[in-house]
């Protein structure tokens, strides 16, 4: 029998869904916070094997989601490309941004898996430790929405800089998503090979693009991507996550060779099962701050997103990540809601 996680991204309908979350290893478990303290940098915590295993089993014994993720961050890539990253107190993450198409030249793709060799040794260190139950998940940043950091210098509320870049200058920009393309499908490929069984790619900045860009920078980037990993790694599952891109959901689904796709808060679960669900299986999508608020509410919510999406393949999750302040009591009540559902 296959992992629930993995038999629901194969098409399976269960009668149970699968359930993990986004980010579910972070700072709304006192143990993560103990284990972050030992790595001040961000960083080098993620760079540090037994600190990533550690935090990313921290969920997998409290809650024993049917996925666990690997504790690291979309931004390695660019460090791992040779850019400037840090992550500020308080701020975030904060880049040396590119500022003109010339800095490009300056990112280099020779040793990218080298240097993000502790990722692959964290995932062979968590493999070692689930129970048979339990799927392994790989991830990385989509194109854009790294670009978008590497251009912008972290995150933005406007997104001008990156836009105008793309918009004004398509050939200097496509230059930047195709070295891109290729540095994370090789973080990808090399994450299965270490043991990932299931992989995710964050576009978590689609939804500001405009329908043809979304097609240029989120789709066609994405659909490369795939196929350079399955033709790899035949065997990887692969769910995307095309943050709050509307009805762009469905070509995005429809057209990137994805098995999953991941669903924000704001996608109505009728209208995904009429529009995605024949395309691949939903992932999703409580929002969080439902999580946050906990009891009957939660519970309610939780149950309605079962009941419209249980008919086909599905994988309950959340619409976007653990939100810091969120009780870990709570999470531990939305599992168990998960696993109690009957028809």
């Amino acid at each position: 029998m296959d992992k629930p996680l993995i038999e629901a991204l194969k098409g399976e309908a269960l009668d149970i869904p699968p359930v993990w979350l986004m980010r579910q290893a972070g700072r709304y478990l006192p143990e993560y916070r103990e284990t972050r303290a030992k790595a001040p940098d961000f960083l080098n915590f993620c760079y540090t094997p037994e600190l990533a295993i550690e935090a990313t089993l921290q969920p997998i014994r409290r809650f024993a989601m049917d996925g666990a993720i690997i504790f690291s961050d979309i931004l390695v890539i660019p460090d791992a490309l040779g850019q400037v990253v840090k992550f500020v107190e308080g701020k975030g993450p904060v880049l040396d941004p590119l500022e003109t198409p010339d800095a490009i030249g300056g990112l280099h793709l020779e040793g990218v898996t080298a240097k993000l060799a502790p990722v692959y040794e964290a995932l062979a260190g968590v493999k070692g430790e689930l129970s048979p139950t339990t799927a392994l998940i790989g991830f990385a940043g989509a194109p854009w929405t790294i670009a978008t950091y590497m251009i912008e210098g972290g995150s933005s509320r406007d997104f001008a800089r990156v836009k105008s870049w793309a918009y004004d200058d398509p050939v200097s920009f496509q230059r930047l998503i195709d070295l891109l393309v290729t540095a994370i499908s090789d973080h990808l490929i090399a994450q299965v090979k270490a043991g990932a069984e299931v992989l995710q790619i964050f576009d978590s900045w689609a939804g500001i693009l405009p329908d043809k860009a979304f097609w240029e920078w989120s789709i066609k980037p994405i659909k490369t991507i795939v196929e350079r990993v399955k033709e790899a790694c035949p065997e990887a599952l692969i769910i995307g996550f095309p943050n709050r891109s509307g009805i762009l959901y469905q070509p995005f689904t429809r057209e990137t060779g994805i098995d999953g796709v991941s669903m924000d808060a704001t996608v109505p679960a009728d209208w995904a099962v009429r529009a995605l669900q024949d395309y691949a299986t939903l992932q999703g999508n409580l929002d969080p701050v439902m999580l946050l608020t906990g009891g009957k509410v939660m519970q309610d919510a939780a149950r309605a997103i079962c009941d419209r999406l249980k008919e086909g393949p599905f994988i309950f999750n959340l619409g976007h990540g653990v939100l810091p302040q969120t009780p870990p009591d709570n999470v531990a009540r939305l599992v168990e809601c998960v696993r109690d559902y009957k028809e």
